[in-house]
């Protein structure tokens, strides 16, 4: 490293909407939603989603959205995400000891809402960051996008040893899609598991706190098709092959083994997993390829049963967690997975 600083990550804060019920969301909205044999299936899906309660800022128990067009959901995402944004970031400055207008660069992750100007210009002059302040905006690497966030924001800090802000901020509840005749598994499975959050993390130049050793990816290009997030008409609209557990159970050995061993260390010397729960069957997979005692995943699994898959923002839920912990974690390793395929792999380590 040099005379680089090490990044550390000083303070994370966590902002959700409100909560309903899985067995809620199903009776007061999904229910209705489909018919038929749709409505059986989605019944098990919803059933077996590793979900119990889930967050949405646009609450289909209070108003459906499902056949609204693409513009006016991204009307609704400046307004909702805003709040829920400040709140965030608001909180992670608090636990980091800073002000806004101490930090050098400010990077926002969503894949859920545009528009321009976006979140990283009306956060960074709503909450009163310098006008020297450097942004980047972050958008469509979904569930994944957490980690190459964390990633420019490291580096940022290393190089210039001043403090970075990253926000990931979903809100998957403007993109309930028009209930079809025909049976669509991928669109049930993605309407049982989805939620929305914001997390912010605040990195700053040594110093207590999680040390970010490294950042690394693997995309298998050959899966592209597995996970797509297409603009339509009427929202975004999530394709999930069920292929997808299959693909990571190729990788991601290689790429948490070969993080750690540049490190000095292997996954016996890993206490604390930070994975992101794309569904059940996802961390089943990580917990078998990475052969995991059986508490391993459990912060993961917890955050699934109480937020759902909230995309970019659930695997700093799941840190969130681990940190909070009464003995918290010396080590963490933390995975995330999206559109590519992509897996992404980060290294932590607690410093006093």
């Amino acid at each position: 490293m040099g005379n680089m600083a090490v990044p550390v990550i000083a303070g994370l804060g966590t902002a959700q909407p409100s909560s309903a019920a899985q067995d809620e969301l199903w009776n007061g909205f999904f229910a209705g939603h489909y018919s038929g044999v749709t409505r059986a299936l989605a019944r098990r899906i919803f059933a077996n989603s590793g979900v119990s309660r889930r967050q949405a800022a646009v609450s289909p128990l209070l108003e459906d959205v499902s056949e609204w067009p693409t513009e006016r959901r991204m009307r609704r995402y400046q307004i909702e995400a805003l709040p829920l944004g400040k709140e965030a970031v608001g909180r992670a400055l608090t636990s980091a000891g800073l002000s806004a207008g101490d930090i050098g660069l400010f990077v926002v992750c969503s894949c859920t809402g545009y528009a321009t100007p976006g979140l990283d210009i009306m956060l960074a002059r709503d909450l009163g960051m310098a006008p020297d302040t450097q942004r980047m905006f972050v958008g469509h690497m979904g569930c994944y996008a957490a980690l190459p966030g964390l990633g420019a924001a490291g580096d940022f800090v290393a190089a210039r040893g001043r403090p970075a802000l990253l926000l990931c901020a979903e809100l998957t509840s403007l993109h309930i899609q028009p209930a079809t005749s025909r049976s669509d598994t991928q669109q049930i499975v993605s309407h049982a598991l989805f939620s929305d959050a914001a997390v912010a993390a605040v990195l700053v130049p040594g110093g207590p706190g999680y040390a970010l050793r490294e950042v690394a990816a693997v995309t298998d290009t050959s899966t592209a098709d597995h996970m797509t997030w297409e603009v339509t008409d009427t929202g975004f609209r999530m394709g999930l092959s069920p292929k997808v557990p299959q693909v990571l159970s190729t990788h991601v050995r290689g790429l948490a083994d070969g993080l750690l061993a540049r490190h000095g260390a292997d996954r016996s010397g890993v206490d604390g997993w930070a994975v992101h729960p794309g569904g059940p069957r996802i961390l089943n997979v990580v917990e078998r390829e990475l052969a995991l005692p059986e508490q391993a995943l459990a912060a993961s699994r917890e955050t699934l049963a109480e937020h759902g898959n909230c995309s970019s923002p659930t695997v700093l839920l799941i840190l969130d967690r681990l940190f909070r912990r009464p003995a918290p974690p010396q080590r963490v390793v933390m995975l995330a997975f999206g559109p590519g395929l992509t897996l992404y792999a980060a290294l932590l380590e607690h410093r006093r």
